[in-house]
């Protein structure tokens, strides 16, 4: 869970807001994919890995969710521009209608869809005063379930160019540093998604979710020391980790659907797809959501990339109001969300995804 983007006067902090420019965010990550292969050479892994291929087909879920988001925002004289990102994604996997964006001052709006990654960034510069953006929609999203004992790594050598960059470190994702410590815990493992696993399983095991006890510099090396945090905080160490023995990981972003009240109010949320076989798979290391009934709004190499907002100016933001809601409907084949043990799978992987692009 996390709390609501705020700009550098405003007291509240948000994880998820980006701190610096879009630029700065987007710079190319220095390449240590090399040392890794080397590293694993040099240690030697016992284990064989099983061969990459498609794993077989399961039945599909459909789950329908309902999402509604108020973010609130008092604006200082001078003005401020604000991307978001809160709009659902659309992908073969994720249909989305009913669409409603309500914006309480009148001024003029741009929404760019990313071709390579389908994120969509609302960009809007604030007047002073109050601002309020609401955003709605009916999400329809069917996962592709697989037997995780079928799912295989990839070796860096058969990887999609597209999924190449989600194995270099980046800028919350220190995965370089983390090289010794990924071989010494999960090197010796049988490689595929019963590894990813593993290294969900220890990030859970070493890191205790605590709200409000990382900020926005908080990298997966801090969150390794400090062993607190909130899923942004999970979602990092996660895929440092993987990036560290050469398994592709992202960042994604959504609502934490079917986390504990106790917890605090419904927040966005951070979780990770780890490239297996030929599709990305969903992994929720913070454990506190249902991962079938995790919508897409985004997904980067880190919080970087994704944040669901970057604000440029003096703005005080109030906690975001996030309302998801599913929707059981058997006559259309729309189930509730619910924790199973078929790995689930909402991205073909690039390939795919250029396809339905050019529909």
């Amino acid at each position: 869970m996390l709390a609501q983007s705020s700009s550098s006067m405003a007291p509240p902090f948000n994880p998820m807001t980006a701190p610096l420019p879009l630029a700065a965010a987007n710079e190319s990550p220095a390449g240590a994919a090399p040392a890794t292969s080397q590293l694993l050479q040099s240690q030697g892994m016992q284990n064989a890995p099983m061969q990459a291929t498609a794993a077989p087909f399961m039945a599909n879920t459909r789950v329908r969710m309902e999402l509604e988001i108020e973010l609130h925002y008092e604006i200082d004289q001078y003005g401020a521009d604000f991307v978001f990102n809160i709009h659902a994604a659309h992908t073969p996997s994720q249909a989305v209608s009913n669409e409603r964006l309500v914006i309480n001052q009148n001024i003029p709006q741009q929404i760019h869809t990313d071709p390579a990654t389908g994120n969509r960034y609302l960009r809007l510069h604030g007047e002073p005063g109050p601002l309020s953006v609401a955003y709605s929609a009916t999400v329809d999203i069917t996962h592709h379930r697989t037997d995780p004992m079928q799912l295989a790594e990839v070796p860096v050598r058969r990887l999609p160019q597209e999924v190449m960059g989600y194995i270099y470190p980046s800028r919350y994702c220190q995965s370089d540093r983390l090289l010794r410590l990924a071989l010494n815990e999960f090197g010796a493992l049988w490689q595929g998604h019963s590894r990813v696993q593993a290294i969900r399983d220890w990030v859970q095991k070493h890191v205790a979710f605590t709200s409000n006890t990382s900020n926005s510099n908080t990298s997966a090396v801090d969150t390794l020391v400090e062993q607190v945090g909130v899923c942004r905080d999970f979602a990092h160490l996660m895929i440092s980790l993987c990036r560290a023995i050469n398994i592709p990981a992202r960042f994604t972003t959504g609502t934490d659907y079917g986390a504990d009240p106790n917890l605090g109010p419904p927040d966005f949320h951070a979780y990770v797809e780890a490239y297996l076989g030929d599709r990305w798979y969903l992994f929720d290391p913070s454990g506190t959501a249902i991962p079938m009934g995790l919508i897409r709004f985004g997904t980067g190499r880190d919080a970087a990339d994704v944040a669901f907002a970057t604000i440029f100016g003096g703005v005080r933001a109030q906690p975001p109001v996030i309302r998801t809601k599913a929707v059981e409907d058997a006559g259309r084949g729309f189930v509730l969300p619910h924790h199973c043990r078929e790995a689930l799978s909402t991205d073909h992987g690039a390939a795919f995804a250029t396809r339905f692009a050019g529909n």
